[in-house]
């Protein structure tokens, strides 16, 4: 078997998979959606977006989940800020700063914990994080959304850390040679030929790693409080969308009204993920053409 026909073989299984990566992604969405149909149908879509207040249980039942659309991107944001920054400059410190024998140790750390499950660091945040933040601040409890922003940010971390370091190391050295060859000190090159030349590898890091905190479920459920009302700061409980699906879809009758409205959370959710990476996917392509 010649080399010719080996590409070909791998060349077409590579297409296949990703045919099939895109046939499961249409087909979670037209499930989503047609369970989703079912409810807005009955309950309606405006009043479902925008209505404050989620009472499943009481008579008649109510689906507004505008205080867990809320809630989600509060902690999204929360999370986003912290890790962030901070992420792209742990990567930037262990591909152009770390001495070789530190950057081996750091890059296994930093893949480590990306290996930590999320219901560890839950419980790690109950047990520790939220009684700090409740006598720290001096606030009735720690359960709330900067709580879920810290231990969210602890898991997007590694993401954003592995991505941005690989992006970072991929810039040709070529690009730093002309730089210091002008006159650039270390960090003018670092800041005005690294960072730009690997931004668009840094913007998939940071979105991967929001994914990773806007699809969270089991940390956030147990440290965010899960109180289905509109906060009036950070410092409030709230509940986020995978936290409503993960709690009540175990006591919901299938084919009622509460079991598709939690499909139609599902759609919701689905919706925002696929706008913040389209969001991505522009900006990303925008400045590879810089």
């Amino acid at each position: 078997m010649n080399n010719k026909l080996i590409d070909s073989i791998i060349e077409k299984i590579i297409f296949l998979c990703g045919i099939i990566a895109i046939v499961f992604v249409i087909l979670i969405f037209g499930f989503l959606l047609k369970e989703g149909f079912y409810f807005f149908k009955e309950y309606g879509v405006f009043k479902f977006i925008f209505g404050k207040y989620w009472y499943p249980s009481s008579n008649p039942a109510v689906f507004g989940v505008f205080s867990l659309i809320i809630g989600s991107l509060l902690v999204t944001l929360g999370a986003a800020i912290i890790a962030v920054p901070l992420g792209i400059a742990t990567a930037l410190f262990i591909a152009e700063l770390a001495p070789k024998g530190i950057r081996d140790i750091l890059k296994s750390i930093v893949e480590l914990m990306a290996a930590i499950p999320s219901v560890v660091l839950g419980f790690v945040g109950m047990v520790t994080l939220v009684p700090l933040i409740r006598t720290t601040f001096d606030i009735p409890t720690g359960l709330t959304a900067f709580s879920g922003s810290i231990v969210l940010a602890f898991m997007a971390m590694p993401t954003i850390v592995s991505i941005s370091e690989d992006a970072i190391r991929s810039v040709p050295w070529s690009y730093k040679e002309g730089a210091y060859a002008l006159g650039a000190t270390r960090w003018q090159t670092i800041r005005r030929v690294v960072l730009k030349a690997a931004m668009p590898g840094i913007i998939a890091a940071v979105m991967l790693g929001i994914g990773r905190v806007i699809g969270e479920t089991m940390a956030v459920l147990m440290v965010t409080g899960n109180a289905a009302n509109i906060p009036s700061s950070i410092f409030d409980p709230v509940r986020t969308l995978t936290a409503t699906i993960a709690a009540e879809m175990g006591e919901t009758v299938r084919g009622g009204l509460h079991y598709r409205a939690l499909f139609a959370i599902g759609l919701v959710l689905f919706s925002i993920t696929f706008i913040i990476n389209f969001i991505a996917d522009l900006v990303s392509n925008k400045n590879k053409k810089r």
